[in-house]
């Protein structure tokens, strides 16, 4: 990547004098399941703050449709989630991560059903719905296909009934702050009190993907990358950034929003059909519509090529209606409003960014590079998912590392014994401010939708060396002028946030030549030996460093 465009270490100028401070045992930045998962496992004499930049309705977690992966049947076992789980990830999942998480989802789903957590039964027991790349019913699910918004309900109402946890709703984050290399809280900003200082013992990172760095994207609003860019200005190693991974089937209906139609759909019996209605998974996979999500993903890309039609569709008309809208009733309705029958009609679909599997490099405590912080769910490479998630594998990881990173930052804080200070941070001073009526002021609503045309044009399901390389160049081109600038409101902040993943994206794809997983190159379609590896970057530090599994060699200074 070229010089001059990683901008300021801060985004935003302070003064330790000038501007309100408080203090808290731990900090976590996020209020999706990871986030709350993570609260919920601090010691309850420890005073936790939990920050999110909108309600706690607001993150991805909450849009979760098709459910949580977990060995619970009888028939199945742990060795097939494991072998499953591989299978998808290309080769570069860490086995032991793997082994250790899939081992630990019985528990997971259990402790969520003891907090309040109503899943959908059968005949008495739970009931196990199937998804792509999965060899078994494994899938629990809630009310049809919205599982994440009955989670986070039962995990919200915990979280609220603990003494402990503070919450800070409609708060950005600016910026990790940093003292002797470790990391001692955060610059957060909302509009009834500006900027305020965090001091914590230890800040957890819970912030969630980067789905809105894409025009076609199922993720909410506030998906945008913004806890990557933070831990990069402090620090953090983040690596395997060239990895989003599209869901095939997503709701593409002018004027609508970007509906996902989960998985499930297509678990249940839905086809895929060309404009003429022409079924054309099995010629590409022998596990038609069941196929990974990769797999699907270039396949739908593929036939929309080949018929010159914006997208393909989904097709229920063979199966049950009566059991098709029961089961899928929020899907059933969003069709609804827009003159269509889930159960009859084709349902118009294309792919969309859905979700971010590189990210903040972390241990299997949840630790990253930065002492003193730590990092789960979305934000993370944990080394589960390698280079394309198995379906429900999400929820399953942010309750697992948010529980881990919890735990290990609350015993770290109660071994340090109870003092709590703040520490020696000069002023930061930080460009010049952009303010109304200057004559430079920019668009900033234009750079971003700009951001995300290309984004979706160059870095998207099929990439090519030279399509990357104009990406880059424009990125960069825009960084240049937007990174030095220091805005006073969440709309710039994000902007910079964006630009800055984008960056990274992009530079990680062009660097990666060959195809794996959700990374398809039309230019280098074949998977090669010499990239089972992940690559690294770090602020401050030129080009990119590659590094072998297993996680233990990862993390080495």
């Amino acid at each position: 990547m070229s010089d001059g465009v990683e901008g300021p270490r801060y985004l935003v100028a302070f003064g330790p004098k000038r501007v309100p401070h408080c203090f808290t045992d731990v900090l976590v930045l996020g209020g999706g399941v990871a986030g709350l998962r993570a609260a919920l496992a601090v010691d309850p004499a420890l005073a936790v703050t939990i920050i999110t930049k909108d309600d706690l309705r607001g993150s991805s977690s909450q849009w979760a449709q098709g459910g949580i992966a977990g060995v619970v049947d009888p028939e199945d076992r742990f060795d097939n989630h494991v072998a499953d789980t591989l299978a998808a990830g290309g080769g570069l999942c860490h086995e032991d991560v793997v082994e250790s998480v899939v081992r630990e989802a019985p528990e997971r789903i259990g402790e969520l059903i003891a907090w309040g957590t109503r899943f959908d039964e059968r005949d008495g027991g739970l009931e196990l719905g199937r998804e792509g790349g999965h060899s078994h019913h494994r899938i629990v699910h809630a009310l049809g296909d919205a599982t994440g918004r009955e989670v986070m309900r039962a995990v919200i109402e915990r979280a609220r009934a603990a003494a402990n946890l503070e919450f800070w709703p409609n708060t950005f984050t600016i910026d990790l702050v940093t003292d002797a290399g470790g990391c001692r809280g955060a610059i957060v900003w909302n509009p009834s009190h500006g900027k305020t200082l965090v001091w914590a013992r230890r800040t957890i990172l819970a912030t969630g993907g980067a789905g809105q760095l894409y025009r076609e994207s199922t993720n909410p609003p506030g998906a945008s990358g913004d806890g990557i860019a933070l831990a990069w200005r402090a620090g953090a190693a983040v690596r395997d950034m060239e990895f989003m991974q599209f869901h095939p089937t997503v709701l593409y209906i002018a004027g609508g929003a970007r509906s996902l139609i989960t998985e499930a759909v297509r678990g249940a019996g839905a086809w895929l059909v060309d404009r003429e209605g022409c079924r054309f998974m099995p010629a590409f996979d022998d596990r038609a519509e069941l196929a990974p999500r990769d797999v699907v993903s270039r396949a739908i890309t593929e036939v929309m090529r080949r018929t010159r039609h914006a997208n393909v569709y989904l097709d229920l008309s063979h199966l049950d209606p009566v059991a098709v809208r029961r089961q899928f009733p929020g899907m059933a309705e969003t069709c609804r409003k827009f003159g269509l029958d889930l159960a009859r009609d084709r349902i118009p679909v294309r792919p969309g960014a859905h979700y971010m599997i590189g990210g903040v490099t972390v241990d299997a405590s949840g630790r990253t590079r930065v002492p003193g912080l730590f990092a789960a769910g979305e934000v993370t490479s944990s080394g589960l998912h390698g280079a394309n998630r198995l379906a429900s594998n999400s929820l399953l990881e942010g309750l697992v590392y948010g529980g881990r990173a919890g735990a290990a930052a609350s015993a770290e804080v109660l071994a340090e014994g109870p003092e709590l200070h703040a520490f020696r941070v000069p002023p930061i001073a930080n460009g010049r401010v952009e303010e109304a009526g200057d004559g430079a002021t920019l668009d900033l609503a234009d750079i971003r939708n700009s951001l995300q045309s290309l984004m979706w044009r160059q870095v998207g399901v099929e990439r090519t060396g030279d399509q990357l390389a104009e990406a880059l160049a424009t990125v960069e081109g825009w960084c240049r002028y937007v990174q030095p600038r220091q805005f006073s409101d969440p709309q710039g902040w994000q902007l910079q946030n964006m630009l800055q993943v984008a960056r990274l994206m992009i530079a990680a794809a062009l660097e990666r030549e060959e195809t794996r997983g959700v990374h398809f190159r039309a230019d280098r379609p074949e998977t090669s030996a010499a990239w089972l590896t992940h690559v690294t970057w770090r602020r401050g530090r030129p080009g990119s460093r590659r590094e072998p599994l297993p996680l233990a060699a990862v993390l080495e200074p």
